[in-house]
């Protein structure tokens, strides 16, 4: 495993951006919110304590975006181990990973919702935001967990994801959902030792937590996990199992593979081991790079379908970003958002104003945290555009939104 120290271009992070809005006077952090922000009070929450009254308001429910396709959404966890790797930290034992598959799902009602991250990751994840760690519930999402795959059709296409630096494998749940929705089986994968992850009867890994434990990953520690969950799923759709503790899948699984359809798409870091892992393995077909920075600088040919869409790291920015440009030889789409900041490709772009709302944030405060973009408009782009992108390339089902600027989507600028 490269242990090269990777120095990124300064960004707002998710901390800066907990941090700011902690000093706007905020008791909820970026990118949760109740649902009660999102819509006048259901009655189902019971009624309101009454003026003086020392009875607790109900607890606060978080919830990702829901997609809007016509499936259930189905997902499970996988606990996995790469031998061919070691641990950087425990010479001589495999270096593990925590991997999710999200499917579309059948019966899905009969299966618990499931969270958005583990309760030990979401309480380290506050407490390295400087939160009350046990302040808040766990976001919901809409997957159900361990539920059924859909009947019928042909196997369905495959996408990996790849989460940013510091971070966890849920950072763009709401993409994630929407995909699964409209038919696609995404994996997502915690990047062991630069994310909040946990692995079954374990404690919780926390990046940066110990400097002394410190790894430095680079994004070719994060692309080399993309042929290693590729392998698995092909031992999946032969029947096997790879989870090390044995734990069910779920039922349909193995047949709703279809690895000769494979994409990836990644954000911030994550985009750079897309790019990274596009080029590297022949069995993903198409990349999309969520604001990747690209660095180290990547001077290789890229012929497969690629489309970075940027907020932060630009062409105009970001020397890396223009200089991959000019290395995508086939299909290739540069999409800039407008007005939006780094954040605009993670679930915290849909849940920005009702937080805003609760907590009385003024227009300023808002987007000078989240940028001038509408976060409505930033959600939709989420849901719309890597759809469109993987619809083509895995489907053959041609977009308008992939051939120039859109009504709908007024941030989005096409650039040449």
């Amino acid at each position: 495993m490269t242990r090269t120290p990777i120095t990124e271009h300064p960004r707002p992070t998710r901390r800066t951006l907990l941090g700011a809005t902690m000093a706007a006077g905020a008791a909820l952090p970026l990118g949760l919110a109740t649902r009660a922000s999102a819509a006048a009070k259901d009655p189902a929450d019971g009624p309101a304590p009454a003026a003086g009254s020392t009875k607790p308001a109900p607890p606060a429910q978080l919830i990702i975006p829901p997609p809007t396709g016509p499936f259930c959404v189905g997902t499970v966890d996988l606990h996995l181990v790469d031998a061919s790797r070691p641990d950087p930290l425990t010479p001589g034992r495999p270096y593990p990973l925590m991997a999710g598959i999200w499917y579309p799902a059948r019966d899905a009602d009969r299966y618990p919702i499931a969270p958005w991250m583990t309760a030990g990751t979401f309480q380290a994840w506050l407490a390295d935001a400087g939160f009350d760690p046990t302040s808040l519930p766990v976001p919901s999402t809409s997957g159900h967990l361990g539920a059924p795959v859909a009947r019928g059709g042909r196997p369905r296409p495959v996408i990996l994801f790849s989460h940013g630096a510091h971070d966890h494998r849920s950072d763009t749940t709401t993409t994630v959902q929407e995909l699964v929705s409209h038919g696609y089986v995404v994996v997502t994968v915690d990047h062991t030792y630069d994310a909040f992850t946990q692995f079954p009867g374990g404690p919780v890994l926390s990046p940066d937590h110990n400097p002394a434990d410190h790894i430095p990953m680079s994004p070719s520690d994060f692309a080399a996990d993309a042929p290693f969950l590729l392998d698995r799923l092909q031992d999946i759709a032969a029947g096997h199992n790879p989870d090390v503790d044995r734990r069910p899948l779920p039922d349909g699984l193995p047949a709703a593979l279809d690895l000769d359809r494979v994409g990836m798409f990644g954000w911030s870091k994550g985009g750079t081991a897309t790019a990274l892992a596009t080029l590297a393995d022949a069995r993903i077909r198409a990349g999309l790079a969520f604001d990747g920075p690209m660095e180290p600088t990547i001077t290789t040919d890229l012929d497969k379908p690629f489309m970075m869409m940027s907020a932060v790291f630009t062409r105009d920015a970001d020397p890396d970003a223009q200089e991959f440009w000019t290395h995508l030889k086939g299909w290739r789409r540069y999409l800039q958002l407008e007005g939006a900041e780094h954040i605009a490709f993670s679930d915290a772009e849909g849940l920005i104003l009702p937080v805003a709302r609760i907590l009385g944030l003024d227009q300023a405060t808002v987007q000078g945290l989240v940028g001038t973009m509408d976060p409505g408009e930033g959600v939709r782009i989420q849901q719309a555009y890597p759809k469109a992108f993987f619809d083509l390339h895995l489907r053959n089902r041609p977009s308008r939104l992939l051939d120039g600027p859109s009504a709908e989507f007024p941030s989005v600028q096409f650039v040449s």
